[in-house]
């Protein structure tokens, strides 16, 4: 009778708790199902990044010295049955996933073993410890949970303050881009013969994907993810913070990490990634609002966004608080649907590599589908089907709490809600643009703009109680009922024609 280890796609790491427990080596397998990639219309090149990096994995276990079983199949249970009984398992080792729907379908198979799971170690903070700091809490905003986590674990503190005075610097990092702005290229790697077989895998497989399969130029290695922290602190980090909010035409990432892919797989550990940020900030003395802006979305936000997942539970992924219904319209699957110009941009570099910095996902995808009324369930799982860092855990609070405000304001303070003027500020996607970004109505108006009086003017009532909106929504009382009919039949005009 044996142990066995069943080591999970997203948890690409020796030191992973179901491997960390036994302390020599036992049988292990991981399994490459391709009916479980069909149950999204999932970014080519996130099947690509997911498979290769369990490909190279399974090497780097064997080679550890790990008897290692890489199993492609249709279904989990067929290759689980037929390799517990091969290895005679009578305990099946697991760390927890992260994602409920996994857990769930691992609750439900029906195999001749014992299953015994391992607390998640990928996080910080474990579900338990995330649900203590909550329990009995009126307010659960990141603000709280962030300064608790600088305590807990003694990172930019100077004893019981933060280093510096200050908990963060937000009001230094919103600069808006200046004219040619230049930031470092990313970090890119050729794909290797494995990468390439899986490339042809998903190429000749029956899988409905969206986006561009090639270039892929994601890492797909602990090595190369090391790689690309590197890359990150020595050429990006001294300049993350100010220009963390910018949105530029033709420099797509401009000084963010790039690390989320990696994270998100097990390929780095937050603790390390926030330990290379803080030598990097003592031995070069790098600003500390780029060092802080970029340790709160790890230490902060990624832990919090985990955290409230399994904290609010299933029933979070129903809520609709502006009670929106309209359908996705199609150029979020096809870019050369909209005139947009920076819908088009955004969606276009998606298309292209299954990313988009934190800006870009907030203030132009999922503000667009906050003002226009879509419905909040179809806006999160287009998130989780395209982008490559896209988990569970990771869209259903970010997609629905924070971007859309789904959740009532059990996450976020207020809507993030803005017109034409904050993407015409933070960005230049309005020059050359087939709208006025100045315009309410009429043939050039921009649609941010009358979405966004829309959303204000039918949401009123309820939008009133938020305190940070009331002096916005005074500025409905300055509209002629003409105008505000216009603003009406402009919406009805464009749901006619896009939807």
């Amino acid at each position: 009778m044996a142990i066995g280890v069943w080591v999970l796609g997203d948890q690409l790491w020796q030191g992973q708790a179901a491997l960390q427990s036994c302390p020599t080596p036992v049988p292990v397998i991981l399994i490459e199902c391709h009916g479980w990639a069909k149950q999204r219309r999932y970014h080519a090149q996130k099947l690509v990044l997911v498979w290769s990096a369990m490909r190279h994995f399974a090497q780097e276990l064997a080679a550890a010295g790990w008897p290692v079983t890489y199993a492609v199949a249709p279904d989990f249970a067929t290759p689980l049955r037929r390799w517990i009984e091969a290895h005679n398992i009578h305990e099946l080792r697991i760390m927890e996933p992260g994602d409920r729907p996994f857990g769930d379908l691992i609750a439900a198979l029906d195999l001749p073993c014992r299953i015994k799971f391992l607390p998640n170690n990928h996080f910080l903070w474990s579900k338990a410890e995330f649900q203590q700091w909550a329990k009995g809490r009126k307010n659960l905003l990141l603000e709280y949970f962030y300064r608790a986590g600088r305590q807990r674990f003694q990172i930019l503190m100077d004893g019981p303050t933060p280093v510096g005075g200050k908990w963060n610097y937000d009001a230094e990092n919103r600069q808006p881009p200046p004219t040619h702005l230049k930031a470092p290229p990313p970090l890119h790697f050729s794909p290797d013969s494995i990468t390439q077989a899986v490339i042809e895998t998903v190429r000749q497989g029956n899988f409905d994907t969206y986006g561009h399969i090639e270039p892929f130029e994601w890492g797909v290695t602990r090595a190369q993810a090391l790689q690309v922290l590197a890359n990150f602190i020595k050429y990006r980090l001294p300049q993350f913070g100010p220009y963390q909010d910018a949105m530029v035409a033709g420099e797509e990432t401009l000084w963010h990490s790039l690390l989320s892919p990696y994270l998100n797989l097990g390929l780095l550990h937050p603790q390390e990634v926030i330990h290379a940020a803080l030598a990097a900030y003592g031995e070069w003395q790098l600003p500390l609002n780029s060092v802080e802006g970029f340790i709160r979305q790890i230490l902060g936000w990624r832990e919090y966004m985990y955290g409230l997942y399994h904290y609010f539970g299933a029933e979070y992924t129903q809520h609709n608080f502006f009670q929106h219904t309209q359908p996705l319209p199609t150029f979020f699957w096809r870019s050369d649907r909209t005139s947009m110009n920076c819908l088009r941009h955004v969606l276009r570099q998606i298309e292209r590599t299954g990313y988009a910095h934190h800006i870009q996902r907030l203030m132009i995808l999922a503000n667009f589908a906050l003002i226009a009324g879509l419905s909040p369930q179809a806006v999160e799982n287009w998130f989780h089907s395209v982008f490559i860092d896209a988990y569970d855990w990771v869209m259903q609070t970010n997609v629905l709490g924070m971007g859309l405000f789904a959740d009532g304001g059990l996450l976020a303070s207020k809507p993030y809600a803005a017109s034409a003027n904050y993407i015409r500020r933070m960005s230049n996607y309005c020059q050359g643009c087939a709208y006025d970004p100045k315009q309410r109505v009429g043939d050039r108006a921009c649609p941010f703009n009358f979405f966004y009086w829309h959303f204000l003017a039918r949401h009123r009532d309820v939008l009133s109680h938020q305190g940070r909106m009331s002096v916005i929504l005074k500025n409905l009382d300055k509209f002629s009922p003409a105008e505000t009919a216009a603003i009406q039949q402009q919406v009805a005009q464009w749901y006619a024609e896009n939807l």
